[in-house]
C-alpha cells in the first residue's frame, strides 16, 4: 500500500502538481497564457481519453507492478525534456506523451491493485489511504519543490525570468530523479499477491466479455457522471495559487505555498472520509462532498474574498478542498457499492474514466478563457460559478447512485 501511495502521486508530479503549485512561475518561465497552459492539459486529456479505455483492459490482463514501474520510468524521462524549458509546441508533444505513460500503463493498474488490497469490507479505507497518502506525498513533494526553488532564487523581491527558469529547472530535475527512483522501488519491492493473480483474465476474449457485461451496469454510467463532476472540482484547485497571486497579491513563493498547504488537507480528509464510508455508505459521503464543494465555490464566486481577507480565503479553501478530496477518495471505493465484479475492475475503470476524466480535455482551456478574458477577480468568479453548476449535477448523480445500488446484492 505504501508503494502504491508513493507511486500514485509521483507519476503526476511533473504534468500536474508542479503547474498547480508553481502556476504563476510556470506561466512566466514558459511564456504561456492561461489558455495555452490549458491547451497543454487538453493535449494530455485527448491522449488520456483513449488510454483510459485500452489501459483498463491491459490492467485486467497483466500484473500491476510491471505496468506501474515502466510508467514511472518513462514519465521521469519526460522530465528531462521539461527541464530544457522547451517551446509551446514541444510542450504539447510532451504532455501527449505523459497522457500515455501516466494513464495507459499506470492508472487502472494502480486502482485495481488498491481494490484488491481493500477486500470486500475495507474499500473506503483502502482508497482513503491511497488518496490521503497521495495528498501527503504531494504536499511533501511540494515543500521539497519550494525549498529547491527558493534555494536557487537570487532575490525574491526582484526575481528575473532567467533566475526563475534556472531555479525551476533544478526543481524539475530533482523530481525526475525521485520519480525514477520510485519506479525502481516498485520493480523491486511491489509483490504480486495470490488474490491479485486470481482476478487477472487469462484469455483476450474474456476482455470483450467483460466489456459487454460492464457497459450494462447502471452504476457504471452514474459513476461516469459523478467522476466527471468531481474531477471538475479537482481541476479548480489548480487556480488557488493563482487566485492568491491575482487577487490577494501574494508573490510567487507565497502563492506556491498556498498550493502546497492545500495538499496537507488531503491525507486527513482521505482517511477520515474513507473510514466513515465503510461505516455508512460511500454514496452518502459523496453527496456530502459535493455539497461542501458547492458551498466553497459559492464563497469564491460571491466576490467577498479580497486582499486583506486572508482568514476568509483560508476558510473557503478548506471548505472547497474538503469536499473535493472527499469524493476523490470515494468514487472508486464506490465500485464495491456499485456491485461491479472484481475481475472486471480494470475494464470498468477504463470505461468510467473515458467519460469521467474528459475535464482533462475541456477544463484547462475553459479556465484559461475566463481568467484571460476577465483578468483579476472577475475571471476567478466565473470559474467558480461554473464549478458550482457541476457540483449540483454531481450531488444529483450521487443521490441517484444511492437509489440504484441500495437494494442490489454485492457481487
Amino acid at each position: 500500500m505504501l508503494l502504491l501511495i508513493l507511486a500514485g502521486e509521483a507519476v503526476f508530479i511533473l504534468p500536474f502538481v508542479l503547474p498547480r503549485i508553481f502556476r504563476p512561475t510556470v506561466l512566466e518561465v514558459f511564456q504561456l497564457s492561461n489558455v495555452e497552459l490549458g491547451a497543454l492539459f487538453s493535449t494530455y486529456g485527448v491522449v488520456a481519453f483513449f488510454s483510459y479505455l485500452f489501459g483498463g483492459s491491459i490492467a485486467d490482463k497483466y500484473q500491476p507492478k510491471y505496468l506501474i514501474s515502466v510508467a514511472l520510468m518513462l514519465t521521469a524521462a519526460g522530465g528531462l525534456v521539461l527541464a530544457t524549458i522547451p517551446d509551446f509546441w514541444t510542450l504539447q508533444l510532451l504532455y501527449g506523451y505523459w497522457g500515455f505513460t501516466t494513464i495507459f500503463l499506470f492508472w487502472a493498474a494502480m486502482l485495481k491493485a488498491t481494490r484488491v488490497t481493500g477486500g470486500k469490507n475495507r474499500q473506503g479505507l483502502a482508497f482513503g489511504l491511497l488518496d490521503g497518502g497521495r495528498g501527503l506525498v504531494a504536499a511533501g513533494f511540494g515543500s521539497l519543490g519550494i525549498f529547491v526553488f527558493t534555494f536557487f532564487v537570487v532575490d525574491r523581491v526582484a526575481t528575473s525570468v532567467e533566475n526563475q527558469a534556472d531555479s525551476f529547472q533544478y526543481v524539475v530535475l530533482t523530481f525526475s530523479a525521485v520519480i525514477a527512483a520510485v519506479g525502481i522501488l516498485v520493480a523491486i519491492f511491489l509483490k504480486s499477491t495470490t488474490r491479485a493473480e486470481e482476478v487477472q483474465v487469462t484469455q483476450w476474449k474474456e476482455l470483450i466479455t467483460n466489456f459487454k457485461t460492464v457497459i450494462k451496469i447502471k452504476a457504471v454510467w452514474l459513476l461516469m457522471v459523478i467522476i466527471l463532476c468531481a474531477y471538475v472540482g479537482y481541476k479548480i484547485t489548480d487556480v488557488f495559487s493563482l487566485y492568491a497571486n491575482d487577487v490577494l497579491k501574494y508573490d510567487e513563493v507565497e502563492s506556491a505555498k498556498v498550493g502546497t498547504y492545500l495538499l496537507y488537507i488531503r491525507p486527513f480528509v482521505g482517511v477520515g472520509v474513507g473510514l466513515l464510508a465503510d461505516k455508512t455508505k460511500t454514496s452518502l459521503m459523496m453527496i456530502i462532498g459535493f455539497l461542501l464543494s458547492l458551498l466553497g465555490c459559492a464563497l469564491f464566486a460571491s466576490g467577498i474574498i479580497e486582499e486583506g481577507l486572508e482568514t476568509l480565503f483560508i476558510i473557503s479553501i478548506l471548505v472547497t478542498a474538503t469536499g473535493v478530496y472527499a469524493f476523490r477518495t470515494l468514487y472508486y471505493a464506490a465500485l464495491q457499492e456499485g456491485h461491479i465484479p472484481l475481475i472486471m475492475t480494470g475494464t470498468a475503470i477504463g470505461l468510467i474514466s473515458l467519460v469521467g476524466y474528459t475535464p482533462d480535455i475541456f477544463m484547462g482551456p475553459l479556465i484559461g478563457y475566463f481568467l484571460d478574458g476577465w483578468p483579476g477577480e472577475l475571471g476567478h468568479q466565473y470559474v467558480f460559478i461554473m464549478c458550482g453548476v457541476f457540483m449540483i449535477i454531481g450531488a444529483i448523480a450521487s443521490l441517484s447512485f444511492w437509489k440504484v445500488t441500495q437494494n442490489t446484492r454485492v457481487q
